[in-house]
């Protein structure tokens, strides 16, 4: 079977895509690479309105990959629902989830946190992703190649300075995967989680160049493609054999 040929026939809603250094853009682009349709999510940071030029590259991206998108925003009790069924109704089925979506600002160490805090990071990276998988099992029909992947962090690696709720809520996600991955197995339904490490998505500045040089044993930060080929690949038959894991994407990071 050819490589353009691996996800041929098949439908994957890949979350938070909306910008073109972001891991999101990286695995849509590699599972079109495989043939696979696209449908993506996509909402403006924080609540807040997208610009005319964030819009105007949504839709480059859209066009560019031949996909159909919905704007809203995670955080939101019913939206899970909304755009996996969105989503069915635009292509009649999906076969794979990819839940890329993060909320991860607003954050603080012990005795800087507010309940709200807390729940905002929870209802994004946490509630939304499980209700997604809910929603994508309810509408799966097939026996196999079934694919759920979420996006997690390090948090079970070692600790993350200063961003309690966001490594509690990825902690959370990391730990369901065993259980929903035992119960959708029968289905034909593989689910797992990866964690991309220290990933350069436009963040990463000149002043943290001592930091990658005595972290990174490669000497450069994460790619978005870096985890995208990881995630795409366990999107294929030929990581049938392979659900319930946390799969650990980092380079050799060193903390």
């Amino acid at each position: 079977m050819s490589v353009m040929g691996l996800l041929g026939g098949r439908v994957a809603l890949v979350t938070g895509v909306s910008r073109r250094q972001g891991i999101g853009y990286a695995i849509a682009s590699r599972l079109n690479g495989l043939g696979a349709e696209l449908f993506l999510q996509y909402y403006a940071p924080y609540g807040g309105e997208m610009s005319r030029e964030e819009d105007e590259v949504v839709h480059e991206i859209m066009r560019e990959l031949d996909a159909s998108a919905f704007g809203l925003d995670l955080a939101m009790a019913d939206t899970p629902d909304t755009l996996v069924d969105a989503a069915v109704d635009a292509y009649g089925r999906v076969d794979v989830l990819v839940c890329n979506h993060a909320r991860n600002g607003e954050d603080g160490a012990l005795g800087e946190l507010t309940a709200e805090m807390i729940d905002g990071h929870y209802a994004v990276n946490t509630r939304s992703s499980i209700l997604l998988a809910q929603a994508f099992a309810r509408h799966w029909k097939g026996t196999s190649g079934g694919r759920i992947v979420f996006l997690t962090s390090g948090q079970d690696l070692g600790p993350m300075p200063g961003e309690v709720a966001y490594a509690a809520s990825k902690g959370a996600l990391s730990s369901i995967v065993a259980t929903l991955s035992h119960q959708l197995a029968d289905r034909g339904i593989t689910v797992n989680a990866v964690n991309p490490g220290p990933t350069d998505t436009g963040w990463a500045g000149p002043e943290l160049t001592d930091f990658v040089n005595e972290r990174m044993p490669h000497r450069r930060w994460g790619q978005p493609d870096d985890a995208a080929r990881l995630v795409s690949w366990l999107c294929t038959d030929d990581a049938a054999w392979i659900t319930g894991q946390v799969i650990n994407s980092e380079g050799g990071f060193r903390r």
